[in-house]
């Protein structure tokens, strides 16, 4: 009789950390939540968080804003929307969180943003989006007020 060898846990929990990790790149305008992100995965929402923060060395929330940001960046550079109307768009539902987390990964404010955005040459799109891309876990530099 043969049985297929026993995959190691740590295995089935990258497998399952990817399919949220794509969940949260999917659905990033819906509410989302590291709870219901869980309950998709049968984990625990603590298991999952740890897990996620081992894996890719930051939290499925800070993930999940890193991605909104990364669209409101976009829909910003394009215009047509005021920042209000970003922020809901992208899925987030506080005006001040979403302009607060969006000054931390990107330096300046989303108003700030979208005005220089409106003033700087056109680059190549590719160019733009790595040259505009947000920096995870708070690691813009604060402003030198002299």
């Amino acid at each position: 009789m043969t049985s297929k060898p026993e995959v190691p846990q740590q295995l089935r929990d990258l497998a399952l950390l990817r399919r949220v990790r794509d969940r949260i790149d999917r659905e990033y305008a819906k509410p989302l939540n590291v709870t219901a992100l869980a309950r998709g995965v049968h984990m625990s929402a603590g298991h999952l968080s740890r897990q996620f923060k081992l894996a890719y060395g930051e939290s499925p929330y800070s993930y999940l804003m890193t991605r909104r940001i990364e669209r409101a960046m976009a829909l910003l550079r394009r215009g047509g929307l005021s920042v209000t109307e970003v922020c809901f768009t992208v899925g987030c539902s506080s005006l001040g969180t979403f302009s607060t987390r969006f000054t931390e990964l990107v330096g300046v404010s989303p108003s700030v943003y979208q005005r220089q955005a409106a003033e700087a040459a056109q680059l190549p799109p590719c160019v733009l989006k790595k040259v505009t891309r947000p920096i995870r876990n708070r690691e813009a530099p604060a402003l030198e007020l002299t």
